[in-house]
């Protein structure tokens, strides 16, 4: 029922078709919007560029090693590691130098001079814009390249346990945000009554508490997270000082002082208002609650857009306020329905006009989110491409199915709302009765001890609370609705999740973006050896033969080449001159050279060819068989 507006009457037959009819409009809008071109887009930071360049092949040691990035990061005394091919620090390990200039985002370390001939490894780690931890790693070579005993994790930043602990404190805040929030709007526009509901305002102080406990694990977490991920390292003071100089730390204390807040309001809620019996003066008092209560339910919303992907890439000033009002209106939407699924099961005193208000905030707030989500998505997915083809745009379009499942299960709610009736007071023959029976032993009150008197009261107000809830489970109609919102709900638990998994992923846009500049931090990778034939003509006398490739063991790392060739009669041929190039164009990696050695007759070999990371390389390979006849041929080969 969460989309619906206010049942007025019977439907007929083509309102589900004109429903679904809307819907599928809705989502073809969403995905048409997300193709709209715009400039680019930032969310996690990515590696766009370095110097000396992954793979490559120095004559002399560099001084220095810079890192660029696609957007501004934060980073440590080791964000940046450079080690010998003995697994050694090469670099002077001082915090490295910021080389920012115009639009552009470098960072450097200064290296040890006199560094020998070898294959060195860039082990990099930041913080991205976004809050989210970033990490990678690449080679280049002095002189040659060499074997190199360094091993890094192949542990993704912001993985392992402490990854896994933090993500669910991250669900849990969002959970808990959503029932204080939607609970809070609930009580005050949908039915002022539940501010006396015992239910009711469990349901709000859980959520408060999930949020607050929430907010502080992540806070002690914070420094591990994006650092050494060691839960003993949550409690290191000096740790915990930096997190709190940064913008994911600050947001974080805010919202904790928000959440005292937002403490004075529960109370006010559940206190003040809840015992105001004048009907005037509880309306004055909700609109100043109403007022007090949306400025600290915002600003708590503000603390996450101001601190992940709305606040960083185009239109930040925009795209801030827009995910407040998203994040607003999820809550709306899906705090009111677990307290409406509360009230229908444990509270008798709810009654259709609370049932019929809740299902037009509902429908509003599915309008906010329509719109909202729209702009969201075309500005962190943008294509048809990074929609289908990565990890982000797949959960987005998860999300808008379930959204659709929602709003299908919402139809059937609308029906039941529609037939729902106030059965929680006996009909008019047994009113007279059940007063009655309330009544005689307030007569005899006068003679009974005041202990005795309050366990009369006690029993008369269970017995009244057990013919409130026979009545009301004897109700088809609020039976019915009662299933219809329990599926609404587990529905909206699995959309919260993947909700949740979608602020804590790369966007398509950015992945897409960071995929030509981007060098990922990949382990060896099990290969096999990459055998390859590729017959050539140079134009020239004599210019026709086959070149053979064999490179071994044909995986990520240090591979041995062997290259013949072969002339046109099947003899070893040999040629002035033999070059190679290998390109890893998905991701603008390349082309690093290599000049292989005579080793024989029509057999030349190289030692030491690193290839920085697996995927389909092309191999061109240039032969020279005069001094005028020249000629490149490429195959592409799997390695790794």
């Amino acid at each position: 029922m969460s989309a619906t507006a206010p049942y007025a009457g019977p439907s007929p037959i083509r309102r589900p078709v004109a429903a679904a009819a809307l819907l599928a409009a809705l989502v073809s809008l969403v995905f048409g919007l997300l193709l709209a071109g715009a400039g680019p887009a930032s969310a996690h930071a990515a590696l766009t560029g370095s110097d000396p360049q992954d793979g490559a092949v120095v004559d002399t040691a560099p001084k220095e090693v810079t890192l660029s990035f696609s957007e501004a990061i934060a980073v440590g005394d080791d964000s940046i590691r450079v080690l010998d091919p003995s697994g050694k620090r090469a670099d002077t390990e001082a915090e490295p130098r910021d080389l920012s200039e115009g639009g552009t985002v470098r960072y450097g370390v200064a290296l040890h001079s006199g560094l020998p001939d070898g294959t060195y490894t860039v082990a990099w780690q930041a913080i991205s814009a976004d809050s989210h931890p970033i990490s990678g790693a690449f080679t280049f070579s002095i002189g040659a390249p060499s074997e190199t005993t360094v091993a890094l994790s192949s542990q993704e930043a912001g993985g392992g346990p402490v990854g896994v602990v933090y993500d669910i404190a991250r669900y849990a805040a969002y959970g808990g945000f959503v029932l204080l929030v939607g609970g809070s709007a609930f009580v005050l526009i949908c039915w002022r009554g539940g501010a006396s509901a015992l239910p009711m305002q469990r349901l709000v102080v859980r959520g408060w508490l999930t949020l607050t406990a929430a907010t502080l694990v992540m806070l002690l977490l914070r420094n591990p997270y994006t650092g050494s991920g060691k839960f003993a390292d949550a409690f290191d003071l000096a740790g915990l000082q930096s997190v709190l100089d940064t913008k994911p730390g600050a947001a974080l204390v805010s919202r904790l002082l928000l959440l005292g807040a937002a403490a004075l309001f529960i109370a006010v809620l559940f206190g003040t208002y809840a015992r105001r019996e004048d009907e005037q003066e509880r309306k004055d008092l909700t609109f100043g609650i109403a007022v007090g209560g949306g400025v600290v339910a915002a600003g708590i919303a503000a603390t996450w857009a101001m601190s992940e992907h709305a606040s960083t890439g185009i239109q930040a000033s925009i795209a801030m306020p827009v995910d407040v009002a998203h994040l607003l209106a999820v809550a709306a939407w899906l705090g009111g329905l677990a307290s409406l699924l509360v009230a229908l099961y444990r509270t008798p005193d709810i009654g259709s006009a609370a049932v019929r208000r809740f299902s037009a905030v509902a429908f509003s707030s599915v309008v906010v989110l329509a719109a909202t989500g729209i702009y969201q998505s075309w500005r962190q997915v943008g294509s048809w491409s990074a929609l289908t083809g990565t990890r982000y745009g797949q959960l987005l379009i998860i999300k808008v199915a379930l959204i659709g499942v929602l709003l299908a299960v919402a139809w059937f709610s609308r029906r039941w709302t529609g037939r729902l009736t106030d059965t929680a007071v006996a009909p008019s023959g047994g009113k007279k009765k059940a007063a009655e029976e309330n009544t005689a032993p307030d007569e005899a009150s006068d003679d009974v001890a005041p202990e005795r008197a309050a366990q009369l009261a006690r029993q008369r107000a269970v017995l009244t609370a057990t013919k409130k809830k026979r009545i009301r489970d004897a109700d088809p109609e609020r039976s019915g609705l009662r299933r219809s919102v329990l599926a609404e709900a587990a529905v909206a638990v699995v959309l919260l999740a993947v909700t949740t998994m979608l602020t804590s992923t790369e966007p398509g846009r950015t992945e897409e973006e960071a995929a030509g500049g981007a060098t990922a931090a990949s382990a060896p990778a099990a290969g096999g050896p990459v055998n390859l034939s590729m017959p050539f003509d140079t134009g020239g006398r004599n210019g026709k033969g086959t070149v053979r490739i064999d490179l071994d063991p044909g995986r990520t790392g240090s591979n041995d080449l062997h290259v013949w060739i072969d002339g046109s009669d099947g003899e070893p041929m040999d040629v002035p001159e033999l070059k190679l190039a290998l390109t890893l164009e998905s991701k603008d990696i390349g082309p690093l050279p290599v000049v292989p050695n005579r080793l024989a007759e029509g057999h030349w070999t190289a030692s030491g060819v690193q290839i920085p990371m697996a995927g389909d390389w092309k191999i061109d390979v240039t032969v020279r068989t005069s001094d005028i006849d020249q000629v490149t041929i490429d195959k592409n080969a799997k390695i790794g």
